[in-house]
């Protein structure tokens, strides 16, 4: 039974869908070629006319007769736009004598007429398109004169007048003929006026449905195109069958003709936008586009004899310009869109030029005004076909868009789902299916809140209508034999009275992004607290101690040793040690205190409301556990050191000042002996000299570094001719806002953390040579002043330039330089300590090796450059006589510099028997607080020798017995007589 219900329906579709529209085709081609008219009329016989025009000479009936009878025979007379008044007679046949005949002037331009007997001159009437009288009356789209039968054989004179390209000519028609003709006029005219209004209104109704502007001008181009099919047949004075006002007729002729191109040009572009774009030329309908409001302007005052030769030229380039794109875009797309659009238009320009041709050129026109209906139908359905074919072009376009769409929802990696508003799915696509699972579209399984934790349909209800998110993530229910829940990511919208959506899951995401967040304050290595992590914690706990006064203490644990660990087995060994540290501290602390790893083998402890002494505590029991126990790797058993710095932290502490001053305590741990263990409470020194060397790194940074600085210089005594040379080292002080005096190691210190150790050589030397300038004349027994340049300067490429700049501007001093480099640099960077020492000996300035002996000494580098002095390490010259050890160091190091042809200099003699012992072993120079302690420069202007500083007799009378001594002996100074070096 089915089968035959769906056999019944296929039937009477196929009857509805292509039989009957079939039969009614038939049917009506039947009828327009084998059926009778119901408007039956016997076809007007031609009357032969003469026609001459108005002039002067003729102004009357009387004077149009005498000219007319000399004029030619003709059946009709064009005026070829000429708005000149005309005189035309005709001869009335003999049959109006028994049959009622009327004579039908057709010409649609004709705007009066008046008709006179020709034997008697009298007026048989007239008439215009406002009104007539007599025996004229307006008949379709011109004019009729009824004949009486008095008028049989006689002459009838008339005049009229035409605007545009008139044909004037006469019919004669029976009288009911012609009634039945004007009715059948009418009809055509009505069928016309219908059949393209409801066309119009139906594409526009369609326009509105769909919302397409196209459509909408489409509508309005059929509207124009009706009006210009009237305007061809003649029935334009009336609009839905009212008539048109005489006053409006003309110039709206005028404006409908152009409107009609406008459009045309408008309809032409917004159709073929695309194609235009492939065939090119672009700029042709630019040009044309801007004359289309011009032309709208003309056509609305102009008279038809003024705009109508303005606008035909630019009509026709308009529609040759047309034309040949429709012919470009046939030949490269094969568009049936151009192919029927292009047939309307050219029907439609046949239909509407061809009276304009006739009119200019004088020849016949060749198709009536039945033919001109017919091509404004004609050419409505061929623009109508190629809108159709544009419909059914984006319909295709569309069904293919919905198959990929289609596609891409089924394939479509992400869940896509529609609820209605009680939260019960109405659809899914197979990747929400595989995430929720194939019951989801079944029903009693298909709600929201079966898949989704509680409050998750509350939160997706008040996302979508209360738009205040574009997406959010929710939690799923736990499925039997997954571990832990997953995690969707949803977007959804509320579309009428549904919700449509994605679904996502980015469980692994939302874990990756769990995973980061920890490691951003985590260490991934050990998962306790990163550096991050502890500031925070650290930052935390001060907003209690400024809160609530609650005691914070912070300590620096660091690993002794550590790196044998990882040099010796490896560093995935020195990892296990590192965690295997970590638990047992954590272990040890408990969750309030915050611990980190904030180097390789170095942590921070926050002890948040701990007083020092519990911390100090704590911290002892976190050593003794770090050291008791061996830590297992493998078969490897290690042990491991620990030492701790432990500050008691103040409000309004900074976590770095905090973090370095803990980290001096655990330095002074690690090399003390408190048992791994210091603490520096509040009011701590170690936390005021730490505070005061911050300070001074902040001075130090700014444009005013250098305001507190100052020199002294500290004497240097030869020990062969002490009272015939004046030499001193330059000693750097400074003095604090308060006038205090910086120890020197502190201001060093913060000048090489601050990196602005080369700031400070730079002002020393140009201070130096500036004091030099000054007082030159007044230093005639100086042989030498030392000068200390730092490590750090010495690797400041721009620094030696600088130096080298200075000495090249101060020639005349250079001879007395003497730049000390100490040994540990000097062994740093060999090759590079190496050039520069000669660049500097080039110039003439001398270079001392300074703190020889400190440190790890080694012979091997002195045979790579030269050096002039050696000062000999302060260690070994203190209490020298008390260590024949020293004493035997220094001989050797005496009698090395001797071979390598270098002068040397003893430091930190402090007393007679000192200098004793170092004259006896052959020292050159002796420096230190036996001779003098540094002195302001001022005195060394009013000394005539360092011996002059003396304060003890007895070494006074020792270096007498120098004096005198070694007066008797030649001795050779490197140092007497370099005063001047001349470079060039």
């Amino acid at each position: 039974m089915d089968n035959l219900n769906q056999g019944l329906d296929r039937l009477l579709y196929a009857l509805s869908t292509y039989a009957l529209p079939f039969f009614i085709g038939l049917m009506s081609l039947l009828a327009l070629f084998a059926w009778k008219t119901q408007y039956p009329a016997a076809d007007p016989q031609q009357l032969q006319i003469r026609v001459i025009k108005e002039s002067a000479a003729v102004a009357d009936p009387a004077q149009a007769l005498a000219q007319l009878r000399e004029s030619s025979i003709s059946q009709f007379h064009d005026t070829r736009l000429s708005e000149v008044p005309v005189w035309l007679t005709f001869v009335v046949p003999e049959d109006v004598e028994h049959t009622p005949m009327m004579v039908e002037f057709p010409s649609r331009h004709a705007m009066d007429i008046a008709c006179w007997d020709a034997r008697t001159l009298k007026a048989l009437g007239n008439g215009n398109h406002q009104g007539t009288t007599g025996g004229i009356t307006a008949i379709k789209a011109g004019f009729a004169l009824e004949l009486s039968p008095a008028l049989k054989d006689e002459q009838v004179v008339c005049r009229t007048s035409a605007i545009g390209p008139a044909r004037l000519s006469a019919l004669i028609w029976r009288a009911n003929n012609l009634q039945t003709s004007a009715q059948e006029f009418h009809r055509k005219s009505g069928l016309l006026d219908g059949g393209i209004i409801v066309l119009a209104i139906f594409v526009l109704v369609t326009a509105l449905i769909n919302r397409n502007r196209l459509y909408v001008l489409f509508a309005a181009w059929l509207v124009i195109n009706l009006r210009m099919g009237a305007l061809s047949a003649g029935w334009d004075t009336q609009w839905l069958g009212y008539t048109v006002p005489y006053d409006w007729l003309l110039q709206g002729r005028m404006i409908t003709i152009t409107l009609y191109y406008v459009l045309t040009l408008i309809l032409f572009t917004s159709l073929f936008r695309d194609d235009l774009l492939h065939v090119g030329h672009e700029w042709l309908v630019r040009v044309f586009q801007w004359t289309c409001f011009p032309l709208l302007i003309l056509s609305s005052f102009l008279p038809s004899s003024s705009y109508l030769p303005l606008f035909w030229p630019v009509v026709g380039a308009g529609i040759s310009m047309l034309a040949y794109l429709l012919v470009r875009i046939l030949r490269k797309t094969r568009s049936r869109v151009a192919m029927w659009y292009g047939a309307a238009i050219s029907i439609t320009l046949v239909a509407s030029f061809y009276e304009v041709l006739s009119a200019a050129l004088g020849i016949k026109g060749l198709i009536g005004s039945v033919n001109s209906v017919t091509a404004a139908l004609v050419s409505s359905l061929l623009a109508a076909l190629a809108i159709a074919e544009q419909m059914r072009h984006e319909h295709v376009q569309r069904l293919e868009v919905q198959a990929k769409l289609e596609h891409t929802y089924a394939a479509m990696p992400i869940g896509l789902f529609t609820l209605d508003l009680r939260g019960r799915f109405t659809s899914a696509n197979p990747a929400l299916v595989g995430m929720l699972g194939p019951n989801v579209l079944t029903d009693g399984a298909n709600a929201w809140q079966q898949y989704f934790t509680n409050g998750a349909w509350t939160q997706l209800h008040q996302m979508v209508h209360n738009k205040s998110e574009d997406e959010m993530e929710i939690q799923g229910k736990p499925v039997p034999g997954d571990s832990g829940s997953k995690c969707f990511l949803v977007k959804a919208t509320l579309a009428g009275d549904k919700i449509e959506g994605s679904l996502q899951d980015v469980t692994e995401k939302s874990r990756a992004t769990a995973d980061l967040y920890f490691l951003a304050d985590h260490d991934s290595l050990t998962k306790v607290l990163n550096r991050r992590g502890i500031a925070k914690a650290f930052n935390s706990a001060i907003a209690g101690l400024t809160d609530r006064n609650a005691p914070v203490a912070l300590a620096y644990l660091d690993l002794d040793r550590f790196k044998l660990i990882n040099d010796l087995f490896g560093h995935g060994v020195g990892d296990e040690v590192l965690q295997q540290v970590c638990g047992r501290v954590s272990d040890l602390l408990s969750r309030e205190l915050q611990f980190g790893r904030v180097g390789g083998d170095e942590f921070v402890i926050v002890f948040p409301d701990t007083p020092i002494a519990r911390a100090a505590v704590m911290c002892r029991g976190i050593i003794d556990s770090i050291d008791t126990l061996p830590y297992h790797v493998g078969d490897n058993a290690f042990h491991v050191r620990g030492s701790i710095g432990l500050i008691e932290v103040r409000a309004g502490m900074q976590f770095n000042d905090a973090m370095s001053t803990a980290d001096r305590a655990c330095r002074q741990a690690k090399s003390g002996s408190s048992g791994g263990l210091v603490v520096y409470e509040k009011n701590a020194i170690a936390f005021k000299k730490h505070e005061a060397e911050l300070k001074l790194i902040a001075l130090l940074a700014t444009s005013s570094a250098t305001d507190g600085l100052y020199l002294e210089m500290q004497p240097i005594m030869s020990l062969t001719k002490p009272y015939e040379s004046l030499n001193f080292e330059v000693l750097l002080r400074m003095r604090d806002i308060d006038g205090n005096v910086v120890p020197t190691d502190r201001l060093i210190a913060a000048a090489e953390n601050s990196g602005r150790m080369g700031m400070i050589d730079r002002w020393v030397l140009s201070t130096t040579l500036a004091w030099l300038n000054t007082n030159y004349t007044q230093l005639k027994h100086t042989k030498f002043v030392c000068m200390n340049l730092s490590g750090a300067s010495l690797n400041d490429e721009k620094f030696l330039q600088e130096v080298y700049v200075m000495l090249e501007q101060n020639l005349h001093l250079v001879g007395q330089l003497c730049l000390e480099i100490t040994e540990s640099v000097a062994l740093h960077d060999l090759e590079n300590t190496r050039r520069f020492v000669n660049k500097v000996r080039g110039y003439g300035a001398k270079v001392a090796l300074d703190d020889f002996g400190a440190g790890y000494t080694s012979f091997s580098y002195l045979k790579e450059f030269t050096a002039d002095l050696l000062k000999i390490d302060g260690s070994f010259i203190v209490n020298m006589n008390k260590h024949p050890a020293n004493i035997a160091i220094v001989e050797a190091i005496v009698n090395l510099a001797k071979n390598l042809g270098m002068k040397v200099i003893a430091e930190w003699a402090e007393d007679n028997a000192t200098v004793q012992t170092l004259t006896e072993i052959g020292v050159d120079y002796v420096q230190g607080f036996a001779v003098a302690r540094a002195q302001h420069p001022d005195r060394l202007l009013k000394a005539e020798s360092s011996a002059s500083f003396i304060q003890d007799e007895a070494l006074a009378q020792y270096v007498c017995l120098i004096q005198k001594s070694n007066q008797m002996l030649p001795q050779v100074d490197m140092f007497s007589d370099v005063r001047v070096i001349n470079m060039h």
